[in-house]
């Protein structure tokens, strides 16, 4: 009578095969898994980087709007009043005799010079605003001042390559006919994500 072979469980053979065969399927899975998370990774700081350039063009278009502070010491010509240099660029804290932040306050990329009228009392005061942006490293900052006292001090962009920020204007910037135009250009560069150029754009409301 023939004996039953007992269950002798996988053989060397079987086990080499199931082995190879997991390397086979786990390997692309890994690569894949792999890929997604730095795909998700760099779709990440690429939002975070535009949100940024979005956030920075909305501050920038409103203080460009109301750019031009008016010389009311100076001859009217034809009925209008003409203006003091508005657009200062790589200016100190103190650059023309307007106060805007300390002595440790960066140099500013720009400053934007506006009047701002206060209304809290009967006889309505004029007091000059200053907008300053400035670099902090490689954060971009929005410093506004009225009169010389600081309102907020924010920042508006990040991983700013300080080497990229450059001003232009309609026409000369920093002279008195104040340009209708000005332009900031800088490239936002994040480990996680390709350089990002960002233009800051706004057009004077006044004339």
């Amino acid at each position: 009578m023939l004996s039953r072979r007992p269950d002798a469980g996988f053989t060397l053979v079987e086990l080499l095969i199931v082995v190879v065969l997991l390397g086979v399927v786990v390997a692309p899975a890994a690569t894949a898994v792999v890929t997604a998370v730095r795909t998700s990774d760099a779709t990440s700081a690429r939002l975070e980087l535009s949100h940024d350039a979005q956030q920075s063009a909305a501050f920038f278009a409103q203080d460009v709007a109301t750019t031009g502070l008016r010389d009311y010491s100076g001859e009217i010509t034809s009925g209008v009043v003409n203006f003091f240099p508005s657009v200062q660029l790589d200016a100190a804290y103190n650059a023309g005799g307007q106060v805007c932040g300390t002595a440790a306050t960066p140099v500013s990329v720009l400053r934007l010079l506006s009047d701002d009228w206060d209304t809290s009392t009967p006889a309505a005061t004029r007091r000059t605003a200053v907008v300053a942006y400035y670099l902090a490293g490689t954060e971009l900052h929005r410093l506004r001042c009225l009169g010389s006292a600081p309102v907020s001090d924010s920042v508006v962009a990040h991983h700013v390559d300080p080497a990229t920020p450059t001003v232009t204007c309609s026409t000369t910037c920093t002279s008195a006919d104040v340009p209708l135009w000005v332009k900031l250009v800088f490239t936002a560069a994040s480990d996680r994500a390709d350089p990002y150029p960002v233009t800051l754009f706004g057009q004077r409301r006044q004339s």
